[in-house]
This record gives C-alpha cells, structure tokens and sequence, in this order.
C-alpha cells in the first residue's frame, strides 16, 4: 500500500492530501461529513440589531486541552492539544465560536522530524499584513530530550503547514508559546520556562522574533512569575489582547491535569507589553463552579467589541476520565477596566450530539488518530475497514481510537472472522496509560474476537491478562462486540449471541489505566503479526 496515503489523516474515497495543490480534495462525498464535533439548536441570534453568541457549552467536547482560537476573516479557527496521537494538532472550523467542524491538522502525515513527543499547548496565530497562520507548538526535542517550542506556517489555516523547526528549548524546557507585538510594532514570542519540572520558579518570557518567525532575535525580557500565594508551583498558558489602552493577559496556575486538580485563571495588565505588569488583587477570576473545575490555559478573541475566552476544564462528571473539554465564556468588565467573569459556564449540550457511526465505506472519517509512534495500514469500502495487526504500542497492537466526550457511552463493532487473517484479532477497547501519570506507556481493556475465540483482556506494559474467554463456534461468521462504561471507568463487555448480548465481563474497574490530563481513548484494536489483516465491519457509539 501506498505509505504516503496511508499516513494522511483523510484519504481512499473520502479525502485525500494532495500534495500537488496542498489542500485536502473531496473524491467522493463533495462536502465533509458532520462529524460528532458538529451541533444544532444553538445558532446565533440578533437583539437589537447586534449579533449575540448564545453560548452552549462545552464547544469542543472531549479530550481538547489548551485550546487557541484567532479569526481570519468572518470565520474562527481553533485548535487543541494533541498529546501523543496523531495526526497533530486539529483544526477546527466555525462561525460563531460555538458550533466546531473538524477541517484538518497542522500535521496530518506525523510528528516533524526533530521532535518525539509531547505536543502540547498550539498557538494560532494570522497575520493580516501577510495573509500568513503561524501555528506555534509545544515538543520534546528527540536529540536534547527538552521541552521545546516550535512553529509551523501556512498560507491559510486549513494548510498546508511548513514546519521550520524549535526556536528555544532552555534546560528546564520551554512551553506555551504566545505571540504578540509591542505599541511600536516589535513582534514578540513569549513563552513560559518550565521550572516546575524541577521545583524552581515559572517564568513567563518574551523575545523579539523575526517577522519570518524563524528565530528569536536578541534579548529576552521576564514579564512576571509565579509568586503570589494562589498561584502555588507555577504560571502558564499566557495569552495577550488589547483593550482600553492596556496590554491584558489571561493566565493559568496551579495543578491542571490530575484528580486532585486545583487550575484556576488569573488575569494581569501593563501599558507595555515588556511590562511592569500588574496581576488583579482579586485573582483568580475563573474558579471551580457547580459544573465546571481546574478551569484555565486558553485564549481570548474578540467578537463585534466584545472579547470571548476560550479555555479548557473538567466537568463534574466526566472528570479525568473524559478530559480537558473547551469551554466559551465572555470577558465582563469592572469598573476600573480588569476583565473578569460571571464564572457561571454551564454544560449545556445533549450528549447524544456526539453520537458517532462509521461503515468504512466513504473511507476514514477524520475524529480516528492513531499512536505518533505508528504508521498505519488500511483500506476501506464497502468491505468496511480492512487494517493491518500489529503486536505495536505496548502490545496493544493497531489502535484506531477518539477521545470521550460523556463518562456513559457504549461502543460497538462487527468482526468479520471470514476476512480475519492468522491469528489476528480484532476488536474494541478502551485506552489509557499504564499508570495515572503523563509519559506512561500506552495500555488498555478491551474485548476482541478471532478465528478460535473471544476474549475480554487487560494489557499494561507489555503484559496481557486473559480476563475471561469463550470459543468461537463457528470461526466464518461475524461477531458483534460491546462495551458499555458508566461512570467513565467502570466497563460491561460482551459479545452477541442468538440476537442477544451475552456479558462476559462486568463492573471491569479501568480507573487504574487513565492518564491524568489526557482522558480515555475509545475505539479499535487489531492485534496480531504484522502479515495479518483484520476486517471490521461497522463502529458505533452511543453517548448517554
């Protein structure tokens, strides 16, 4: 198979790269399919002849970490953290800040060549004056093993992306690039040197950078740290607007990403971007609320005068096990011009929005990532998705996976043991880490079902547990797989029988496996020697 086809994220009879044109061309379907990132019923309305954004949150659910957000035109584009999945950093699509379709990814064919892992915290920028997109980035450098910052450009957001590589990498690493020009024009990268790691201070700082973005250019300046009670280890996530005759900026501190979180958001102001810079006396200004918590790392864009904040925080229910959801709210203004908030986001959307199908026919819809590690081999049509085994990541074997987005869902898929080669096995699972922690191997439960059985397993680090396993009767035929979580971390796994589900594991407890900051992946295995293929019929979610 064709290598090149197989790493672009949209591809067969769906949406292939072109590489001769640079932009993704529709082969079959001429517009992209709704995904489950697109919703209805909150359009925006006008009052009193100016247009009003009726949020509903969250906008973009599931796993969708320090989101940025800029306007090109009447449309806004977004994007999120990727961690280890690929293909890297989404674009998002909208025109009303509320309403996400999923265009594509500053990275759709893998990692760039110098950097491994981490990709963290992108940063859209546009560039009226050149009708240019930065997209700066966070990665760990494969050479120095440093956190490092790195940056992309394009012609339009929807790409092609050139990567031109790290621009700083200081020993304690560098993170959550921001760019912004000063009240003489002088453009800016500013960026947060990650102390933390090592139980030093945070600084946040800014270096003039060339209008190429290609390198940062004399000296750079401290803007502030973290030295205010509530702000505890660290600062973070910086993000700079305009507005009566100040320089504002939104920022982070605290722990974000585990279950005893304590994010919150803070605000500062300086005449000069350089500063001195002044933090709010009454800091933080987004807390925890009745449906939101560890609320912060985001940007602010503006809309018809008014500014809008677009961060990341847990919901009360889905918590860790769903992730970092992408939160909307509009800045309020005191009387002494500090922007602050009515901290009074709601979840407000229906689940069953992010109902999800996928037969393969059309080819590979765009929401399934895979390893950054792994190059993947498929094919599509109306056979439904034949791809490659693999004894890959961890053991887990071919994973072709989605983030959460409720805590109560059950997926299923259709096996078709005719077309399952070898020994293989093909299924459905759940995916985290071997441990709570960032950084740890990939592992997972799932059900999966070959030419001699059907099994119910564990697999962290390398090492599988058969937790239950029934023979397979009669090995040409087609098996139907589920699995129903409650809770986000409690799992019923079963297979059909006789037109009903026959549960072979209950209550499985996958707590242990999900990596704080990052949330569950859902989706499918295919386990086996890489000669072997596996064939799935259908995939389907059902969010409650």
């Amino acid at each position: 198979m064709d290598k090149n086809r197989i790493k672009a994220i949209t591809m067969d009879k769906y949406f292939l790269y072109n590489t001769t044109v640079g932009k993704w061309t529709s082969l079959i379907v001429p517009i992209m399919i709704m995904i489950p990132l697109l919703f209805s019923g909150c359009e925006s309305s006008a009052e009193q002849g100016e247009q009003k954004i009726e949020i509903t949150n969250p906008v973009l659910p599931g796993d969708r970490p320090d989101p940025t957000v800029i306007k090109v035109g009447d449309t806004y584009w977004a994007s999120a953290t990727s961690n280890e999945w690929a293909p890297l950093f989404p674009i998002f699509k909208s025109k009303d800040l509320v309403n996400w379709e999923l265009e594509t990814y500053v990275f759709p064919g893998g990692a760039p060549d110098w950097a491994y892992k981490n990709f963290w915290a992108p940063e859209l920028t546009y560039d009226e004056e050149h009708d240019k997109v930065y997209a700066y980035y966070t990665a760990r450098d494969e050479d120095s093993d440093r956190l490092s910052v790195g940056v992309a450009s394009a012609d339009s957001p929807e790409g092609p992306y050139e990567d031109h590589g790290p621009l700083v990498a200081q020993e304690l690493g560098s993170i959550d690039a921001y760019e912004a020009r000063d009240s003489d024009g002088t453009l800016y990268m500013l960026w947060k040197e990650d102390g933390n790691s090592q139980g030093e201070p945070t600084p946040m700082w800014a270096q003039e950078i060339t209008e190429d973005r290609t390198e940062l250019v004399g000296k750079k300046y401290e803007l502030f740290r973290n030295d205010e009670p509530w702000e505890g280890h660290l600062v973070e996530g910086i993000s700079i607007f305009q507005a009566n005759d100040y320089f504002y900026a939104t920022y982070s501190a605290g722990s974000c990403c585990d279950v005893a979180c304590d994010y919150k958001t803070g605000v500062a102001r300086s005449k000069n971007l350089l500063g001195p810079w002044e933090k709010y006396d009454e800091n933080p200004v987004i807390t925890d609320n009745d449906d939101w918590k560890c609320a912060g790392h985001g940007s602010v864009v503006e809309n018809k005068g008014d500014f809008y904040f677009l961060y990341h925080a847990y919901s009360r229910d889905g918590t860790v096990y769903v992730g970092r959801e992408a939160v909307l709210e509009k800045i309020k203004w005191t009387e002494d011009d500090w922007p602050v908030f009515e901290n009074d986001a709601e979840y407000s959307r229906e689940r069953a929005a992010w109902d999800f199908t996928d037969n393969f026919e059309s080819g590979l819809n765009p929401l399934w990532q895979w390893r950054v590690t792994q190059d993947i081999d498929y094919e599509t049509g109306s056979e439904g998705l034949k791809v490659r085994a693999s004894r890959e990541n961890e053991d887990l074997g071919t994973l072709l996976v989605q983030p959460t987005t409720s805590p109560n869902y059950e997926m299923t898929a259709t096996v078709d043991l005719q077309q399952t080669e070898g020994d293989a096995e093909a299924g459905i699972a759940l995916i985290g880490g071997a441990d709570n922690s960032f950084g740890a191997p990939v592992a997972g439960i799932g059900i999966s079902a070959g030419n001699n059985s059907v099994k119910v397993w564990k697999t962290v680090r390398e090492e599988t547990e058969i937790i239950e396993k029934i023979p397979v009767d009669q090995p040409d035929e087609s098996k139907e797989l589920k699995i129903e979580v409650s809770e986000g971390y409690l799992l019923d796994l079963a297979v059909k029988e006789n037109g009903s589900w026959n549960i072979i594991a209950e209550q499985v407890d996958a707590s242990a496996l999900v990596p704080w900051g990052m949330g569950f992946r859902l989706g499918m295995i295919a386990k086996g020697d890489s000669s072997d293929y596996v064939n799935i019929k259908e995939f389907n979610l059902i969010n409650y």
